[in-house]
């Protein structure tokens, strides 16, 4: 996966999308781009980017508003302002048809990185606020809590729809990434519709090597957890030759790793049946960062009562931790050489 480190912002725009409205508000300038707003910014395209439930997609083949209006911009046939005047009238649109879809301030960027330049739609969904209001009456101060509804997420908050758009090129994996989380809410169903890919956007995601990573090893886990769970001798093998693979490999193959765990034809069958009607492909190229990061720490949960986080050095270092197989299907897990503890 390309995973991005290296953003400029160069220009950004917002405009007012109030579904209560009868028309958009939009924005005649560009944002002035102080080190306050830049840092903003940077912090929200930075954690989009980062967000492991971020998608690769490409765009259908007929006509659609935004990705022609992309494109214009990214081959420097218009400027932001425009096309973000009409990237947000087609928004405020799908939400006149549909008054599910929440009000929500939207924020164009165009960005700078080192897989080259990008146009970034960003959904600000308005979350509610408590302020203070201050009223005189008859000489005297009172000061009550009143709550707003039009505040933007923090940078400590998360957007939950954007979409980072590249210039279209025949050499091209993608077109643009797509995060796309869905709220479950009994008060809203905004979050069960896929209007923002679907109506909106007009891609289709497509599965990058983090994703087919990572369904492999979560497919692994649950069937591990499904046919193991009285056996932790075994499960614990499974684990460990399916992490050892993913660190020193660069792909797998759903085959030869099932050949390898285990010894009976009818488990290797039932392994492999299971990865694959969990979509897990034959042969995986493994994402070495995402796997850096995923395997950095363990957590573990020991029968129902007992958490254990430990490190990826600390869990393979037998002189502070190690697994002792009892030969009836249990293990001891040995924690080594305590000079201090805490409680928390």
């Amino acid at each position: 996966m390309e995973y991005i480190n290296d953003i400029t912002i160069n220009e950004g725009i917002i405009h007012i999308l109030d579904n209560n409205a009868d028309e958009p508000i939009l924005n005649e300038y560009l944002l002035d781009m102080n080190d306050d707003i830049y840092k903003f910014l940077l912090k929200h395209v930075q954690k989009i980017l980062r967000d492991e439930e971020l998608k690769y997609a490409i765009f259908k083949e007929n006509r659609n508003i935004v990705k022609d209006l992309s494109q214009e911009y990214l081959n420097g046939n218009d400027n932001l302002l425009n096309i973000s005047k009409e990237l947000s009238n087609q928004m405020f649109t799908l939400m006149r048809s549909n008054g599910n879809i929440l009000s929500c301030d939207l924020l164009i960027v165009s960005i700078s990185t080192e897989y080259g330049p990008m146009l970034g739609i960003m959904k600000m969904d308005y979350i509610k606020n408590y302020v203070h209001n201050v009223d005189y009456k008859e000489g005297k101060i009172g000061i009550n809590i009143i709550t707003q509804f039009t505040g933007l997420p923090g940078s400590g908050q998360k957007i939950q729809k954007a979409a980072f758009i590249k210039p279209m090129r025949d050499d091209n994996k993608f077109d643009l990434m797509v995060l796309d989380k869905k709220k479950k809410s009994k008060d809203n169903e905004e979050y069960g519709s896929n209007y923002f890919i679907n109506n909106y956007l007009g891609c289709e995601l497509i599965d990058n090597e983090r994703d087919k990573t990572k369904n492999f090893l979560n497919a692994a886990e649950k069937w591990t957890r499904n046919n193991l769970s009285e056996n932790a001798d075994v499960a614990e093998n499974v684990r460990s030759t399916i992490k050892k693979k993913l660190k020193d490999e660069e792909s797998i193959d759903i085959n030869d790793i099932s050949h390898e765990l285990f010894q009976q034809q009818g488990v290797k069958e039932n392994f492999t049946q299971y990865l694959k009607e969990s979509g897990v492909e034959n042969n995986i190229n493994i994402d070495k960062e995402w796997v850096e990061k995923k395997l950095k720490r363990v957590r573990l949960k020991i029968d129902k009562d007992i958490d254990l986080y430990v490190n990826e050095e600390t869990y393979n270092d037998n002189t502070r931790f190690e697994i002792k197989r009892n030969g009836d299907g249990t293990i001891n897990m040995v924690i080594k050489h305590v000079s201090n503890y805490i409680e928390k």
